[in-house]
């Protein structure tokens, strides 16, 4: 029985309305949460330096200072630090989506001895902290020469992610056995199924995974910081890097605003893509 079919005064409508209203209410207070730490920022970038560093914090600005953003903006090459994070972010999220399919459908539809025993392995390998990795990851691109490029990037893309895996080889799976039997018998290989079949099929988790990988790559500092020089690094380590004072200090009105024009595009990515995404997340572990 719905709120709707029930008489406008009995008790359970009441308490159907009462439900609702504490549902809408902790949603608010956790959207409220979730939102904070963006509202601060913004309200961070409209203060003057003397007011960010003030104590006790003064939680609004006493003058609205929206020159902080452009002057956030011309003080760098915004547009060009913005250019290599885009580059490195499309480049790593269209490899790194295409190659976790392809490795989540063998995974799902191939059958070879000790596959639980590998994808285990692939899963336990999400639990290694990056910081492990990291100093042998620079020495082999050193010796490489691959230090300064843009082919760590690839390389990492083409290699796939384990959580991208996972995601695609519970798709996968749980798509009927019909689907290849009949491209088998129409004289179709396993390549042709994934690219013609299956791949087609997996919209919504192929627009979740290039979110959560573009997300990542946008959002790295360790890795440019690490790999890139100056001039080919990207926004995240040029807005920790170039917004300081002669002494060295950080200006964090700038650093503010500069963050929160960072942050924009990736909010109007997942704004846009947003259907997609949620259906690629709920759709994953049905079987």
């Amino acid at each position: 029985m719905t709120a709707a079919s029930l008489p406008p005064k009995s008790p359970a409508r009441v308490k159907v309305r009462v439900n609702r209203l504490v549902l809408y209410t902790v949603l608010v207070v956790i959207t409220g949460l979730l939102l904070g730490p963006f509202g601060w920022l913004f309200l961070t970038g409209l203060k003057t330096s003397a007011e960010t560093a003030a104590a006790p914090v003064h939680w609004l600005p006493a003058h609205v200072e929206w020159h902080n953003f452009a002057d956030a903006f011309n003080l760098v090459d915004f547009l060009g630090y913005a250019r290599n994070s885009l580059i490195i972010a499309l480049l790593y999220a269209t490899l790194v989506t295409l190659s976790s399919a392809w490795v989540g459908f063998g995974f799902a539809r191939l059958d070879a001895p000790g596959k639980k025993w590998l994808f285990g392995i692939l899963l336990g390998s999400m639990m290694l902290p990056q910081m492990i990795t990291l100093l042998p990851t620079y020495l082999i691109f050193a010796k490489l020469g691959m230090v300064d490029t843009y082919w760590p990037w690839v390389l990492w893309g083409l290699a796939a992610a384990p959580y991208l895996v996972f995601l695609f080889r519970q798709f996968f799976a749980g798509l009927p056995r019909e689907l290849e039997e009949a491209a088998i018998v129409d004289g179709c290989g396993y390549g042709m199924i994934f690219w013609r079949i299956f791949l087609p099929q997996s919209w919504p988790v192929l627009s979740a995974s290039f979110i959560i990988a573009f997300t990542w790559t946008w959002g790295d500092y360790i890795a440019p910081q690490l790999l890139l020089s100056t001039d080919r690094t990207t926004l995240a380590v040029a807005i920790m890097s170039t917004y300081v004072t002669q002494a060295g200090s950080p200006i964090t009105n700038l650093q503010a605003a500069a963050s929160v024009m960072y942050v924009v595009p990736i909010l109007l990515i997942f704004l846009i893509a947003q259907r997609g995404f949620v259906a690629g997340m709920s759709t994953t572990g049905l079987k």
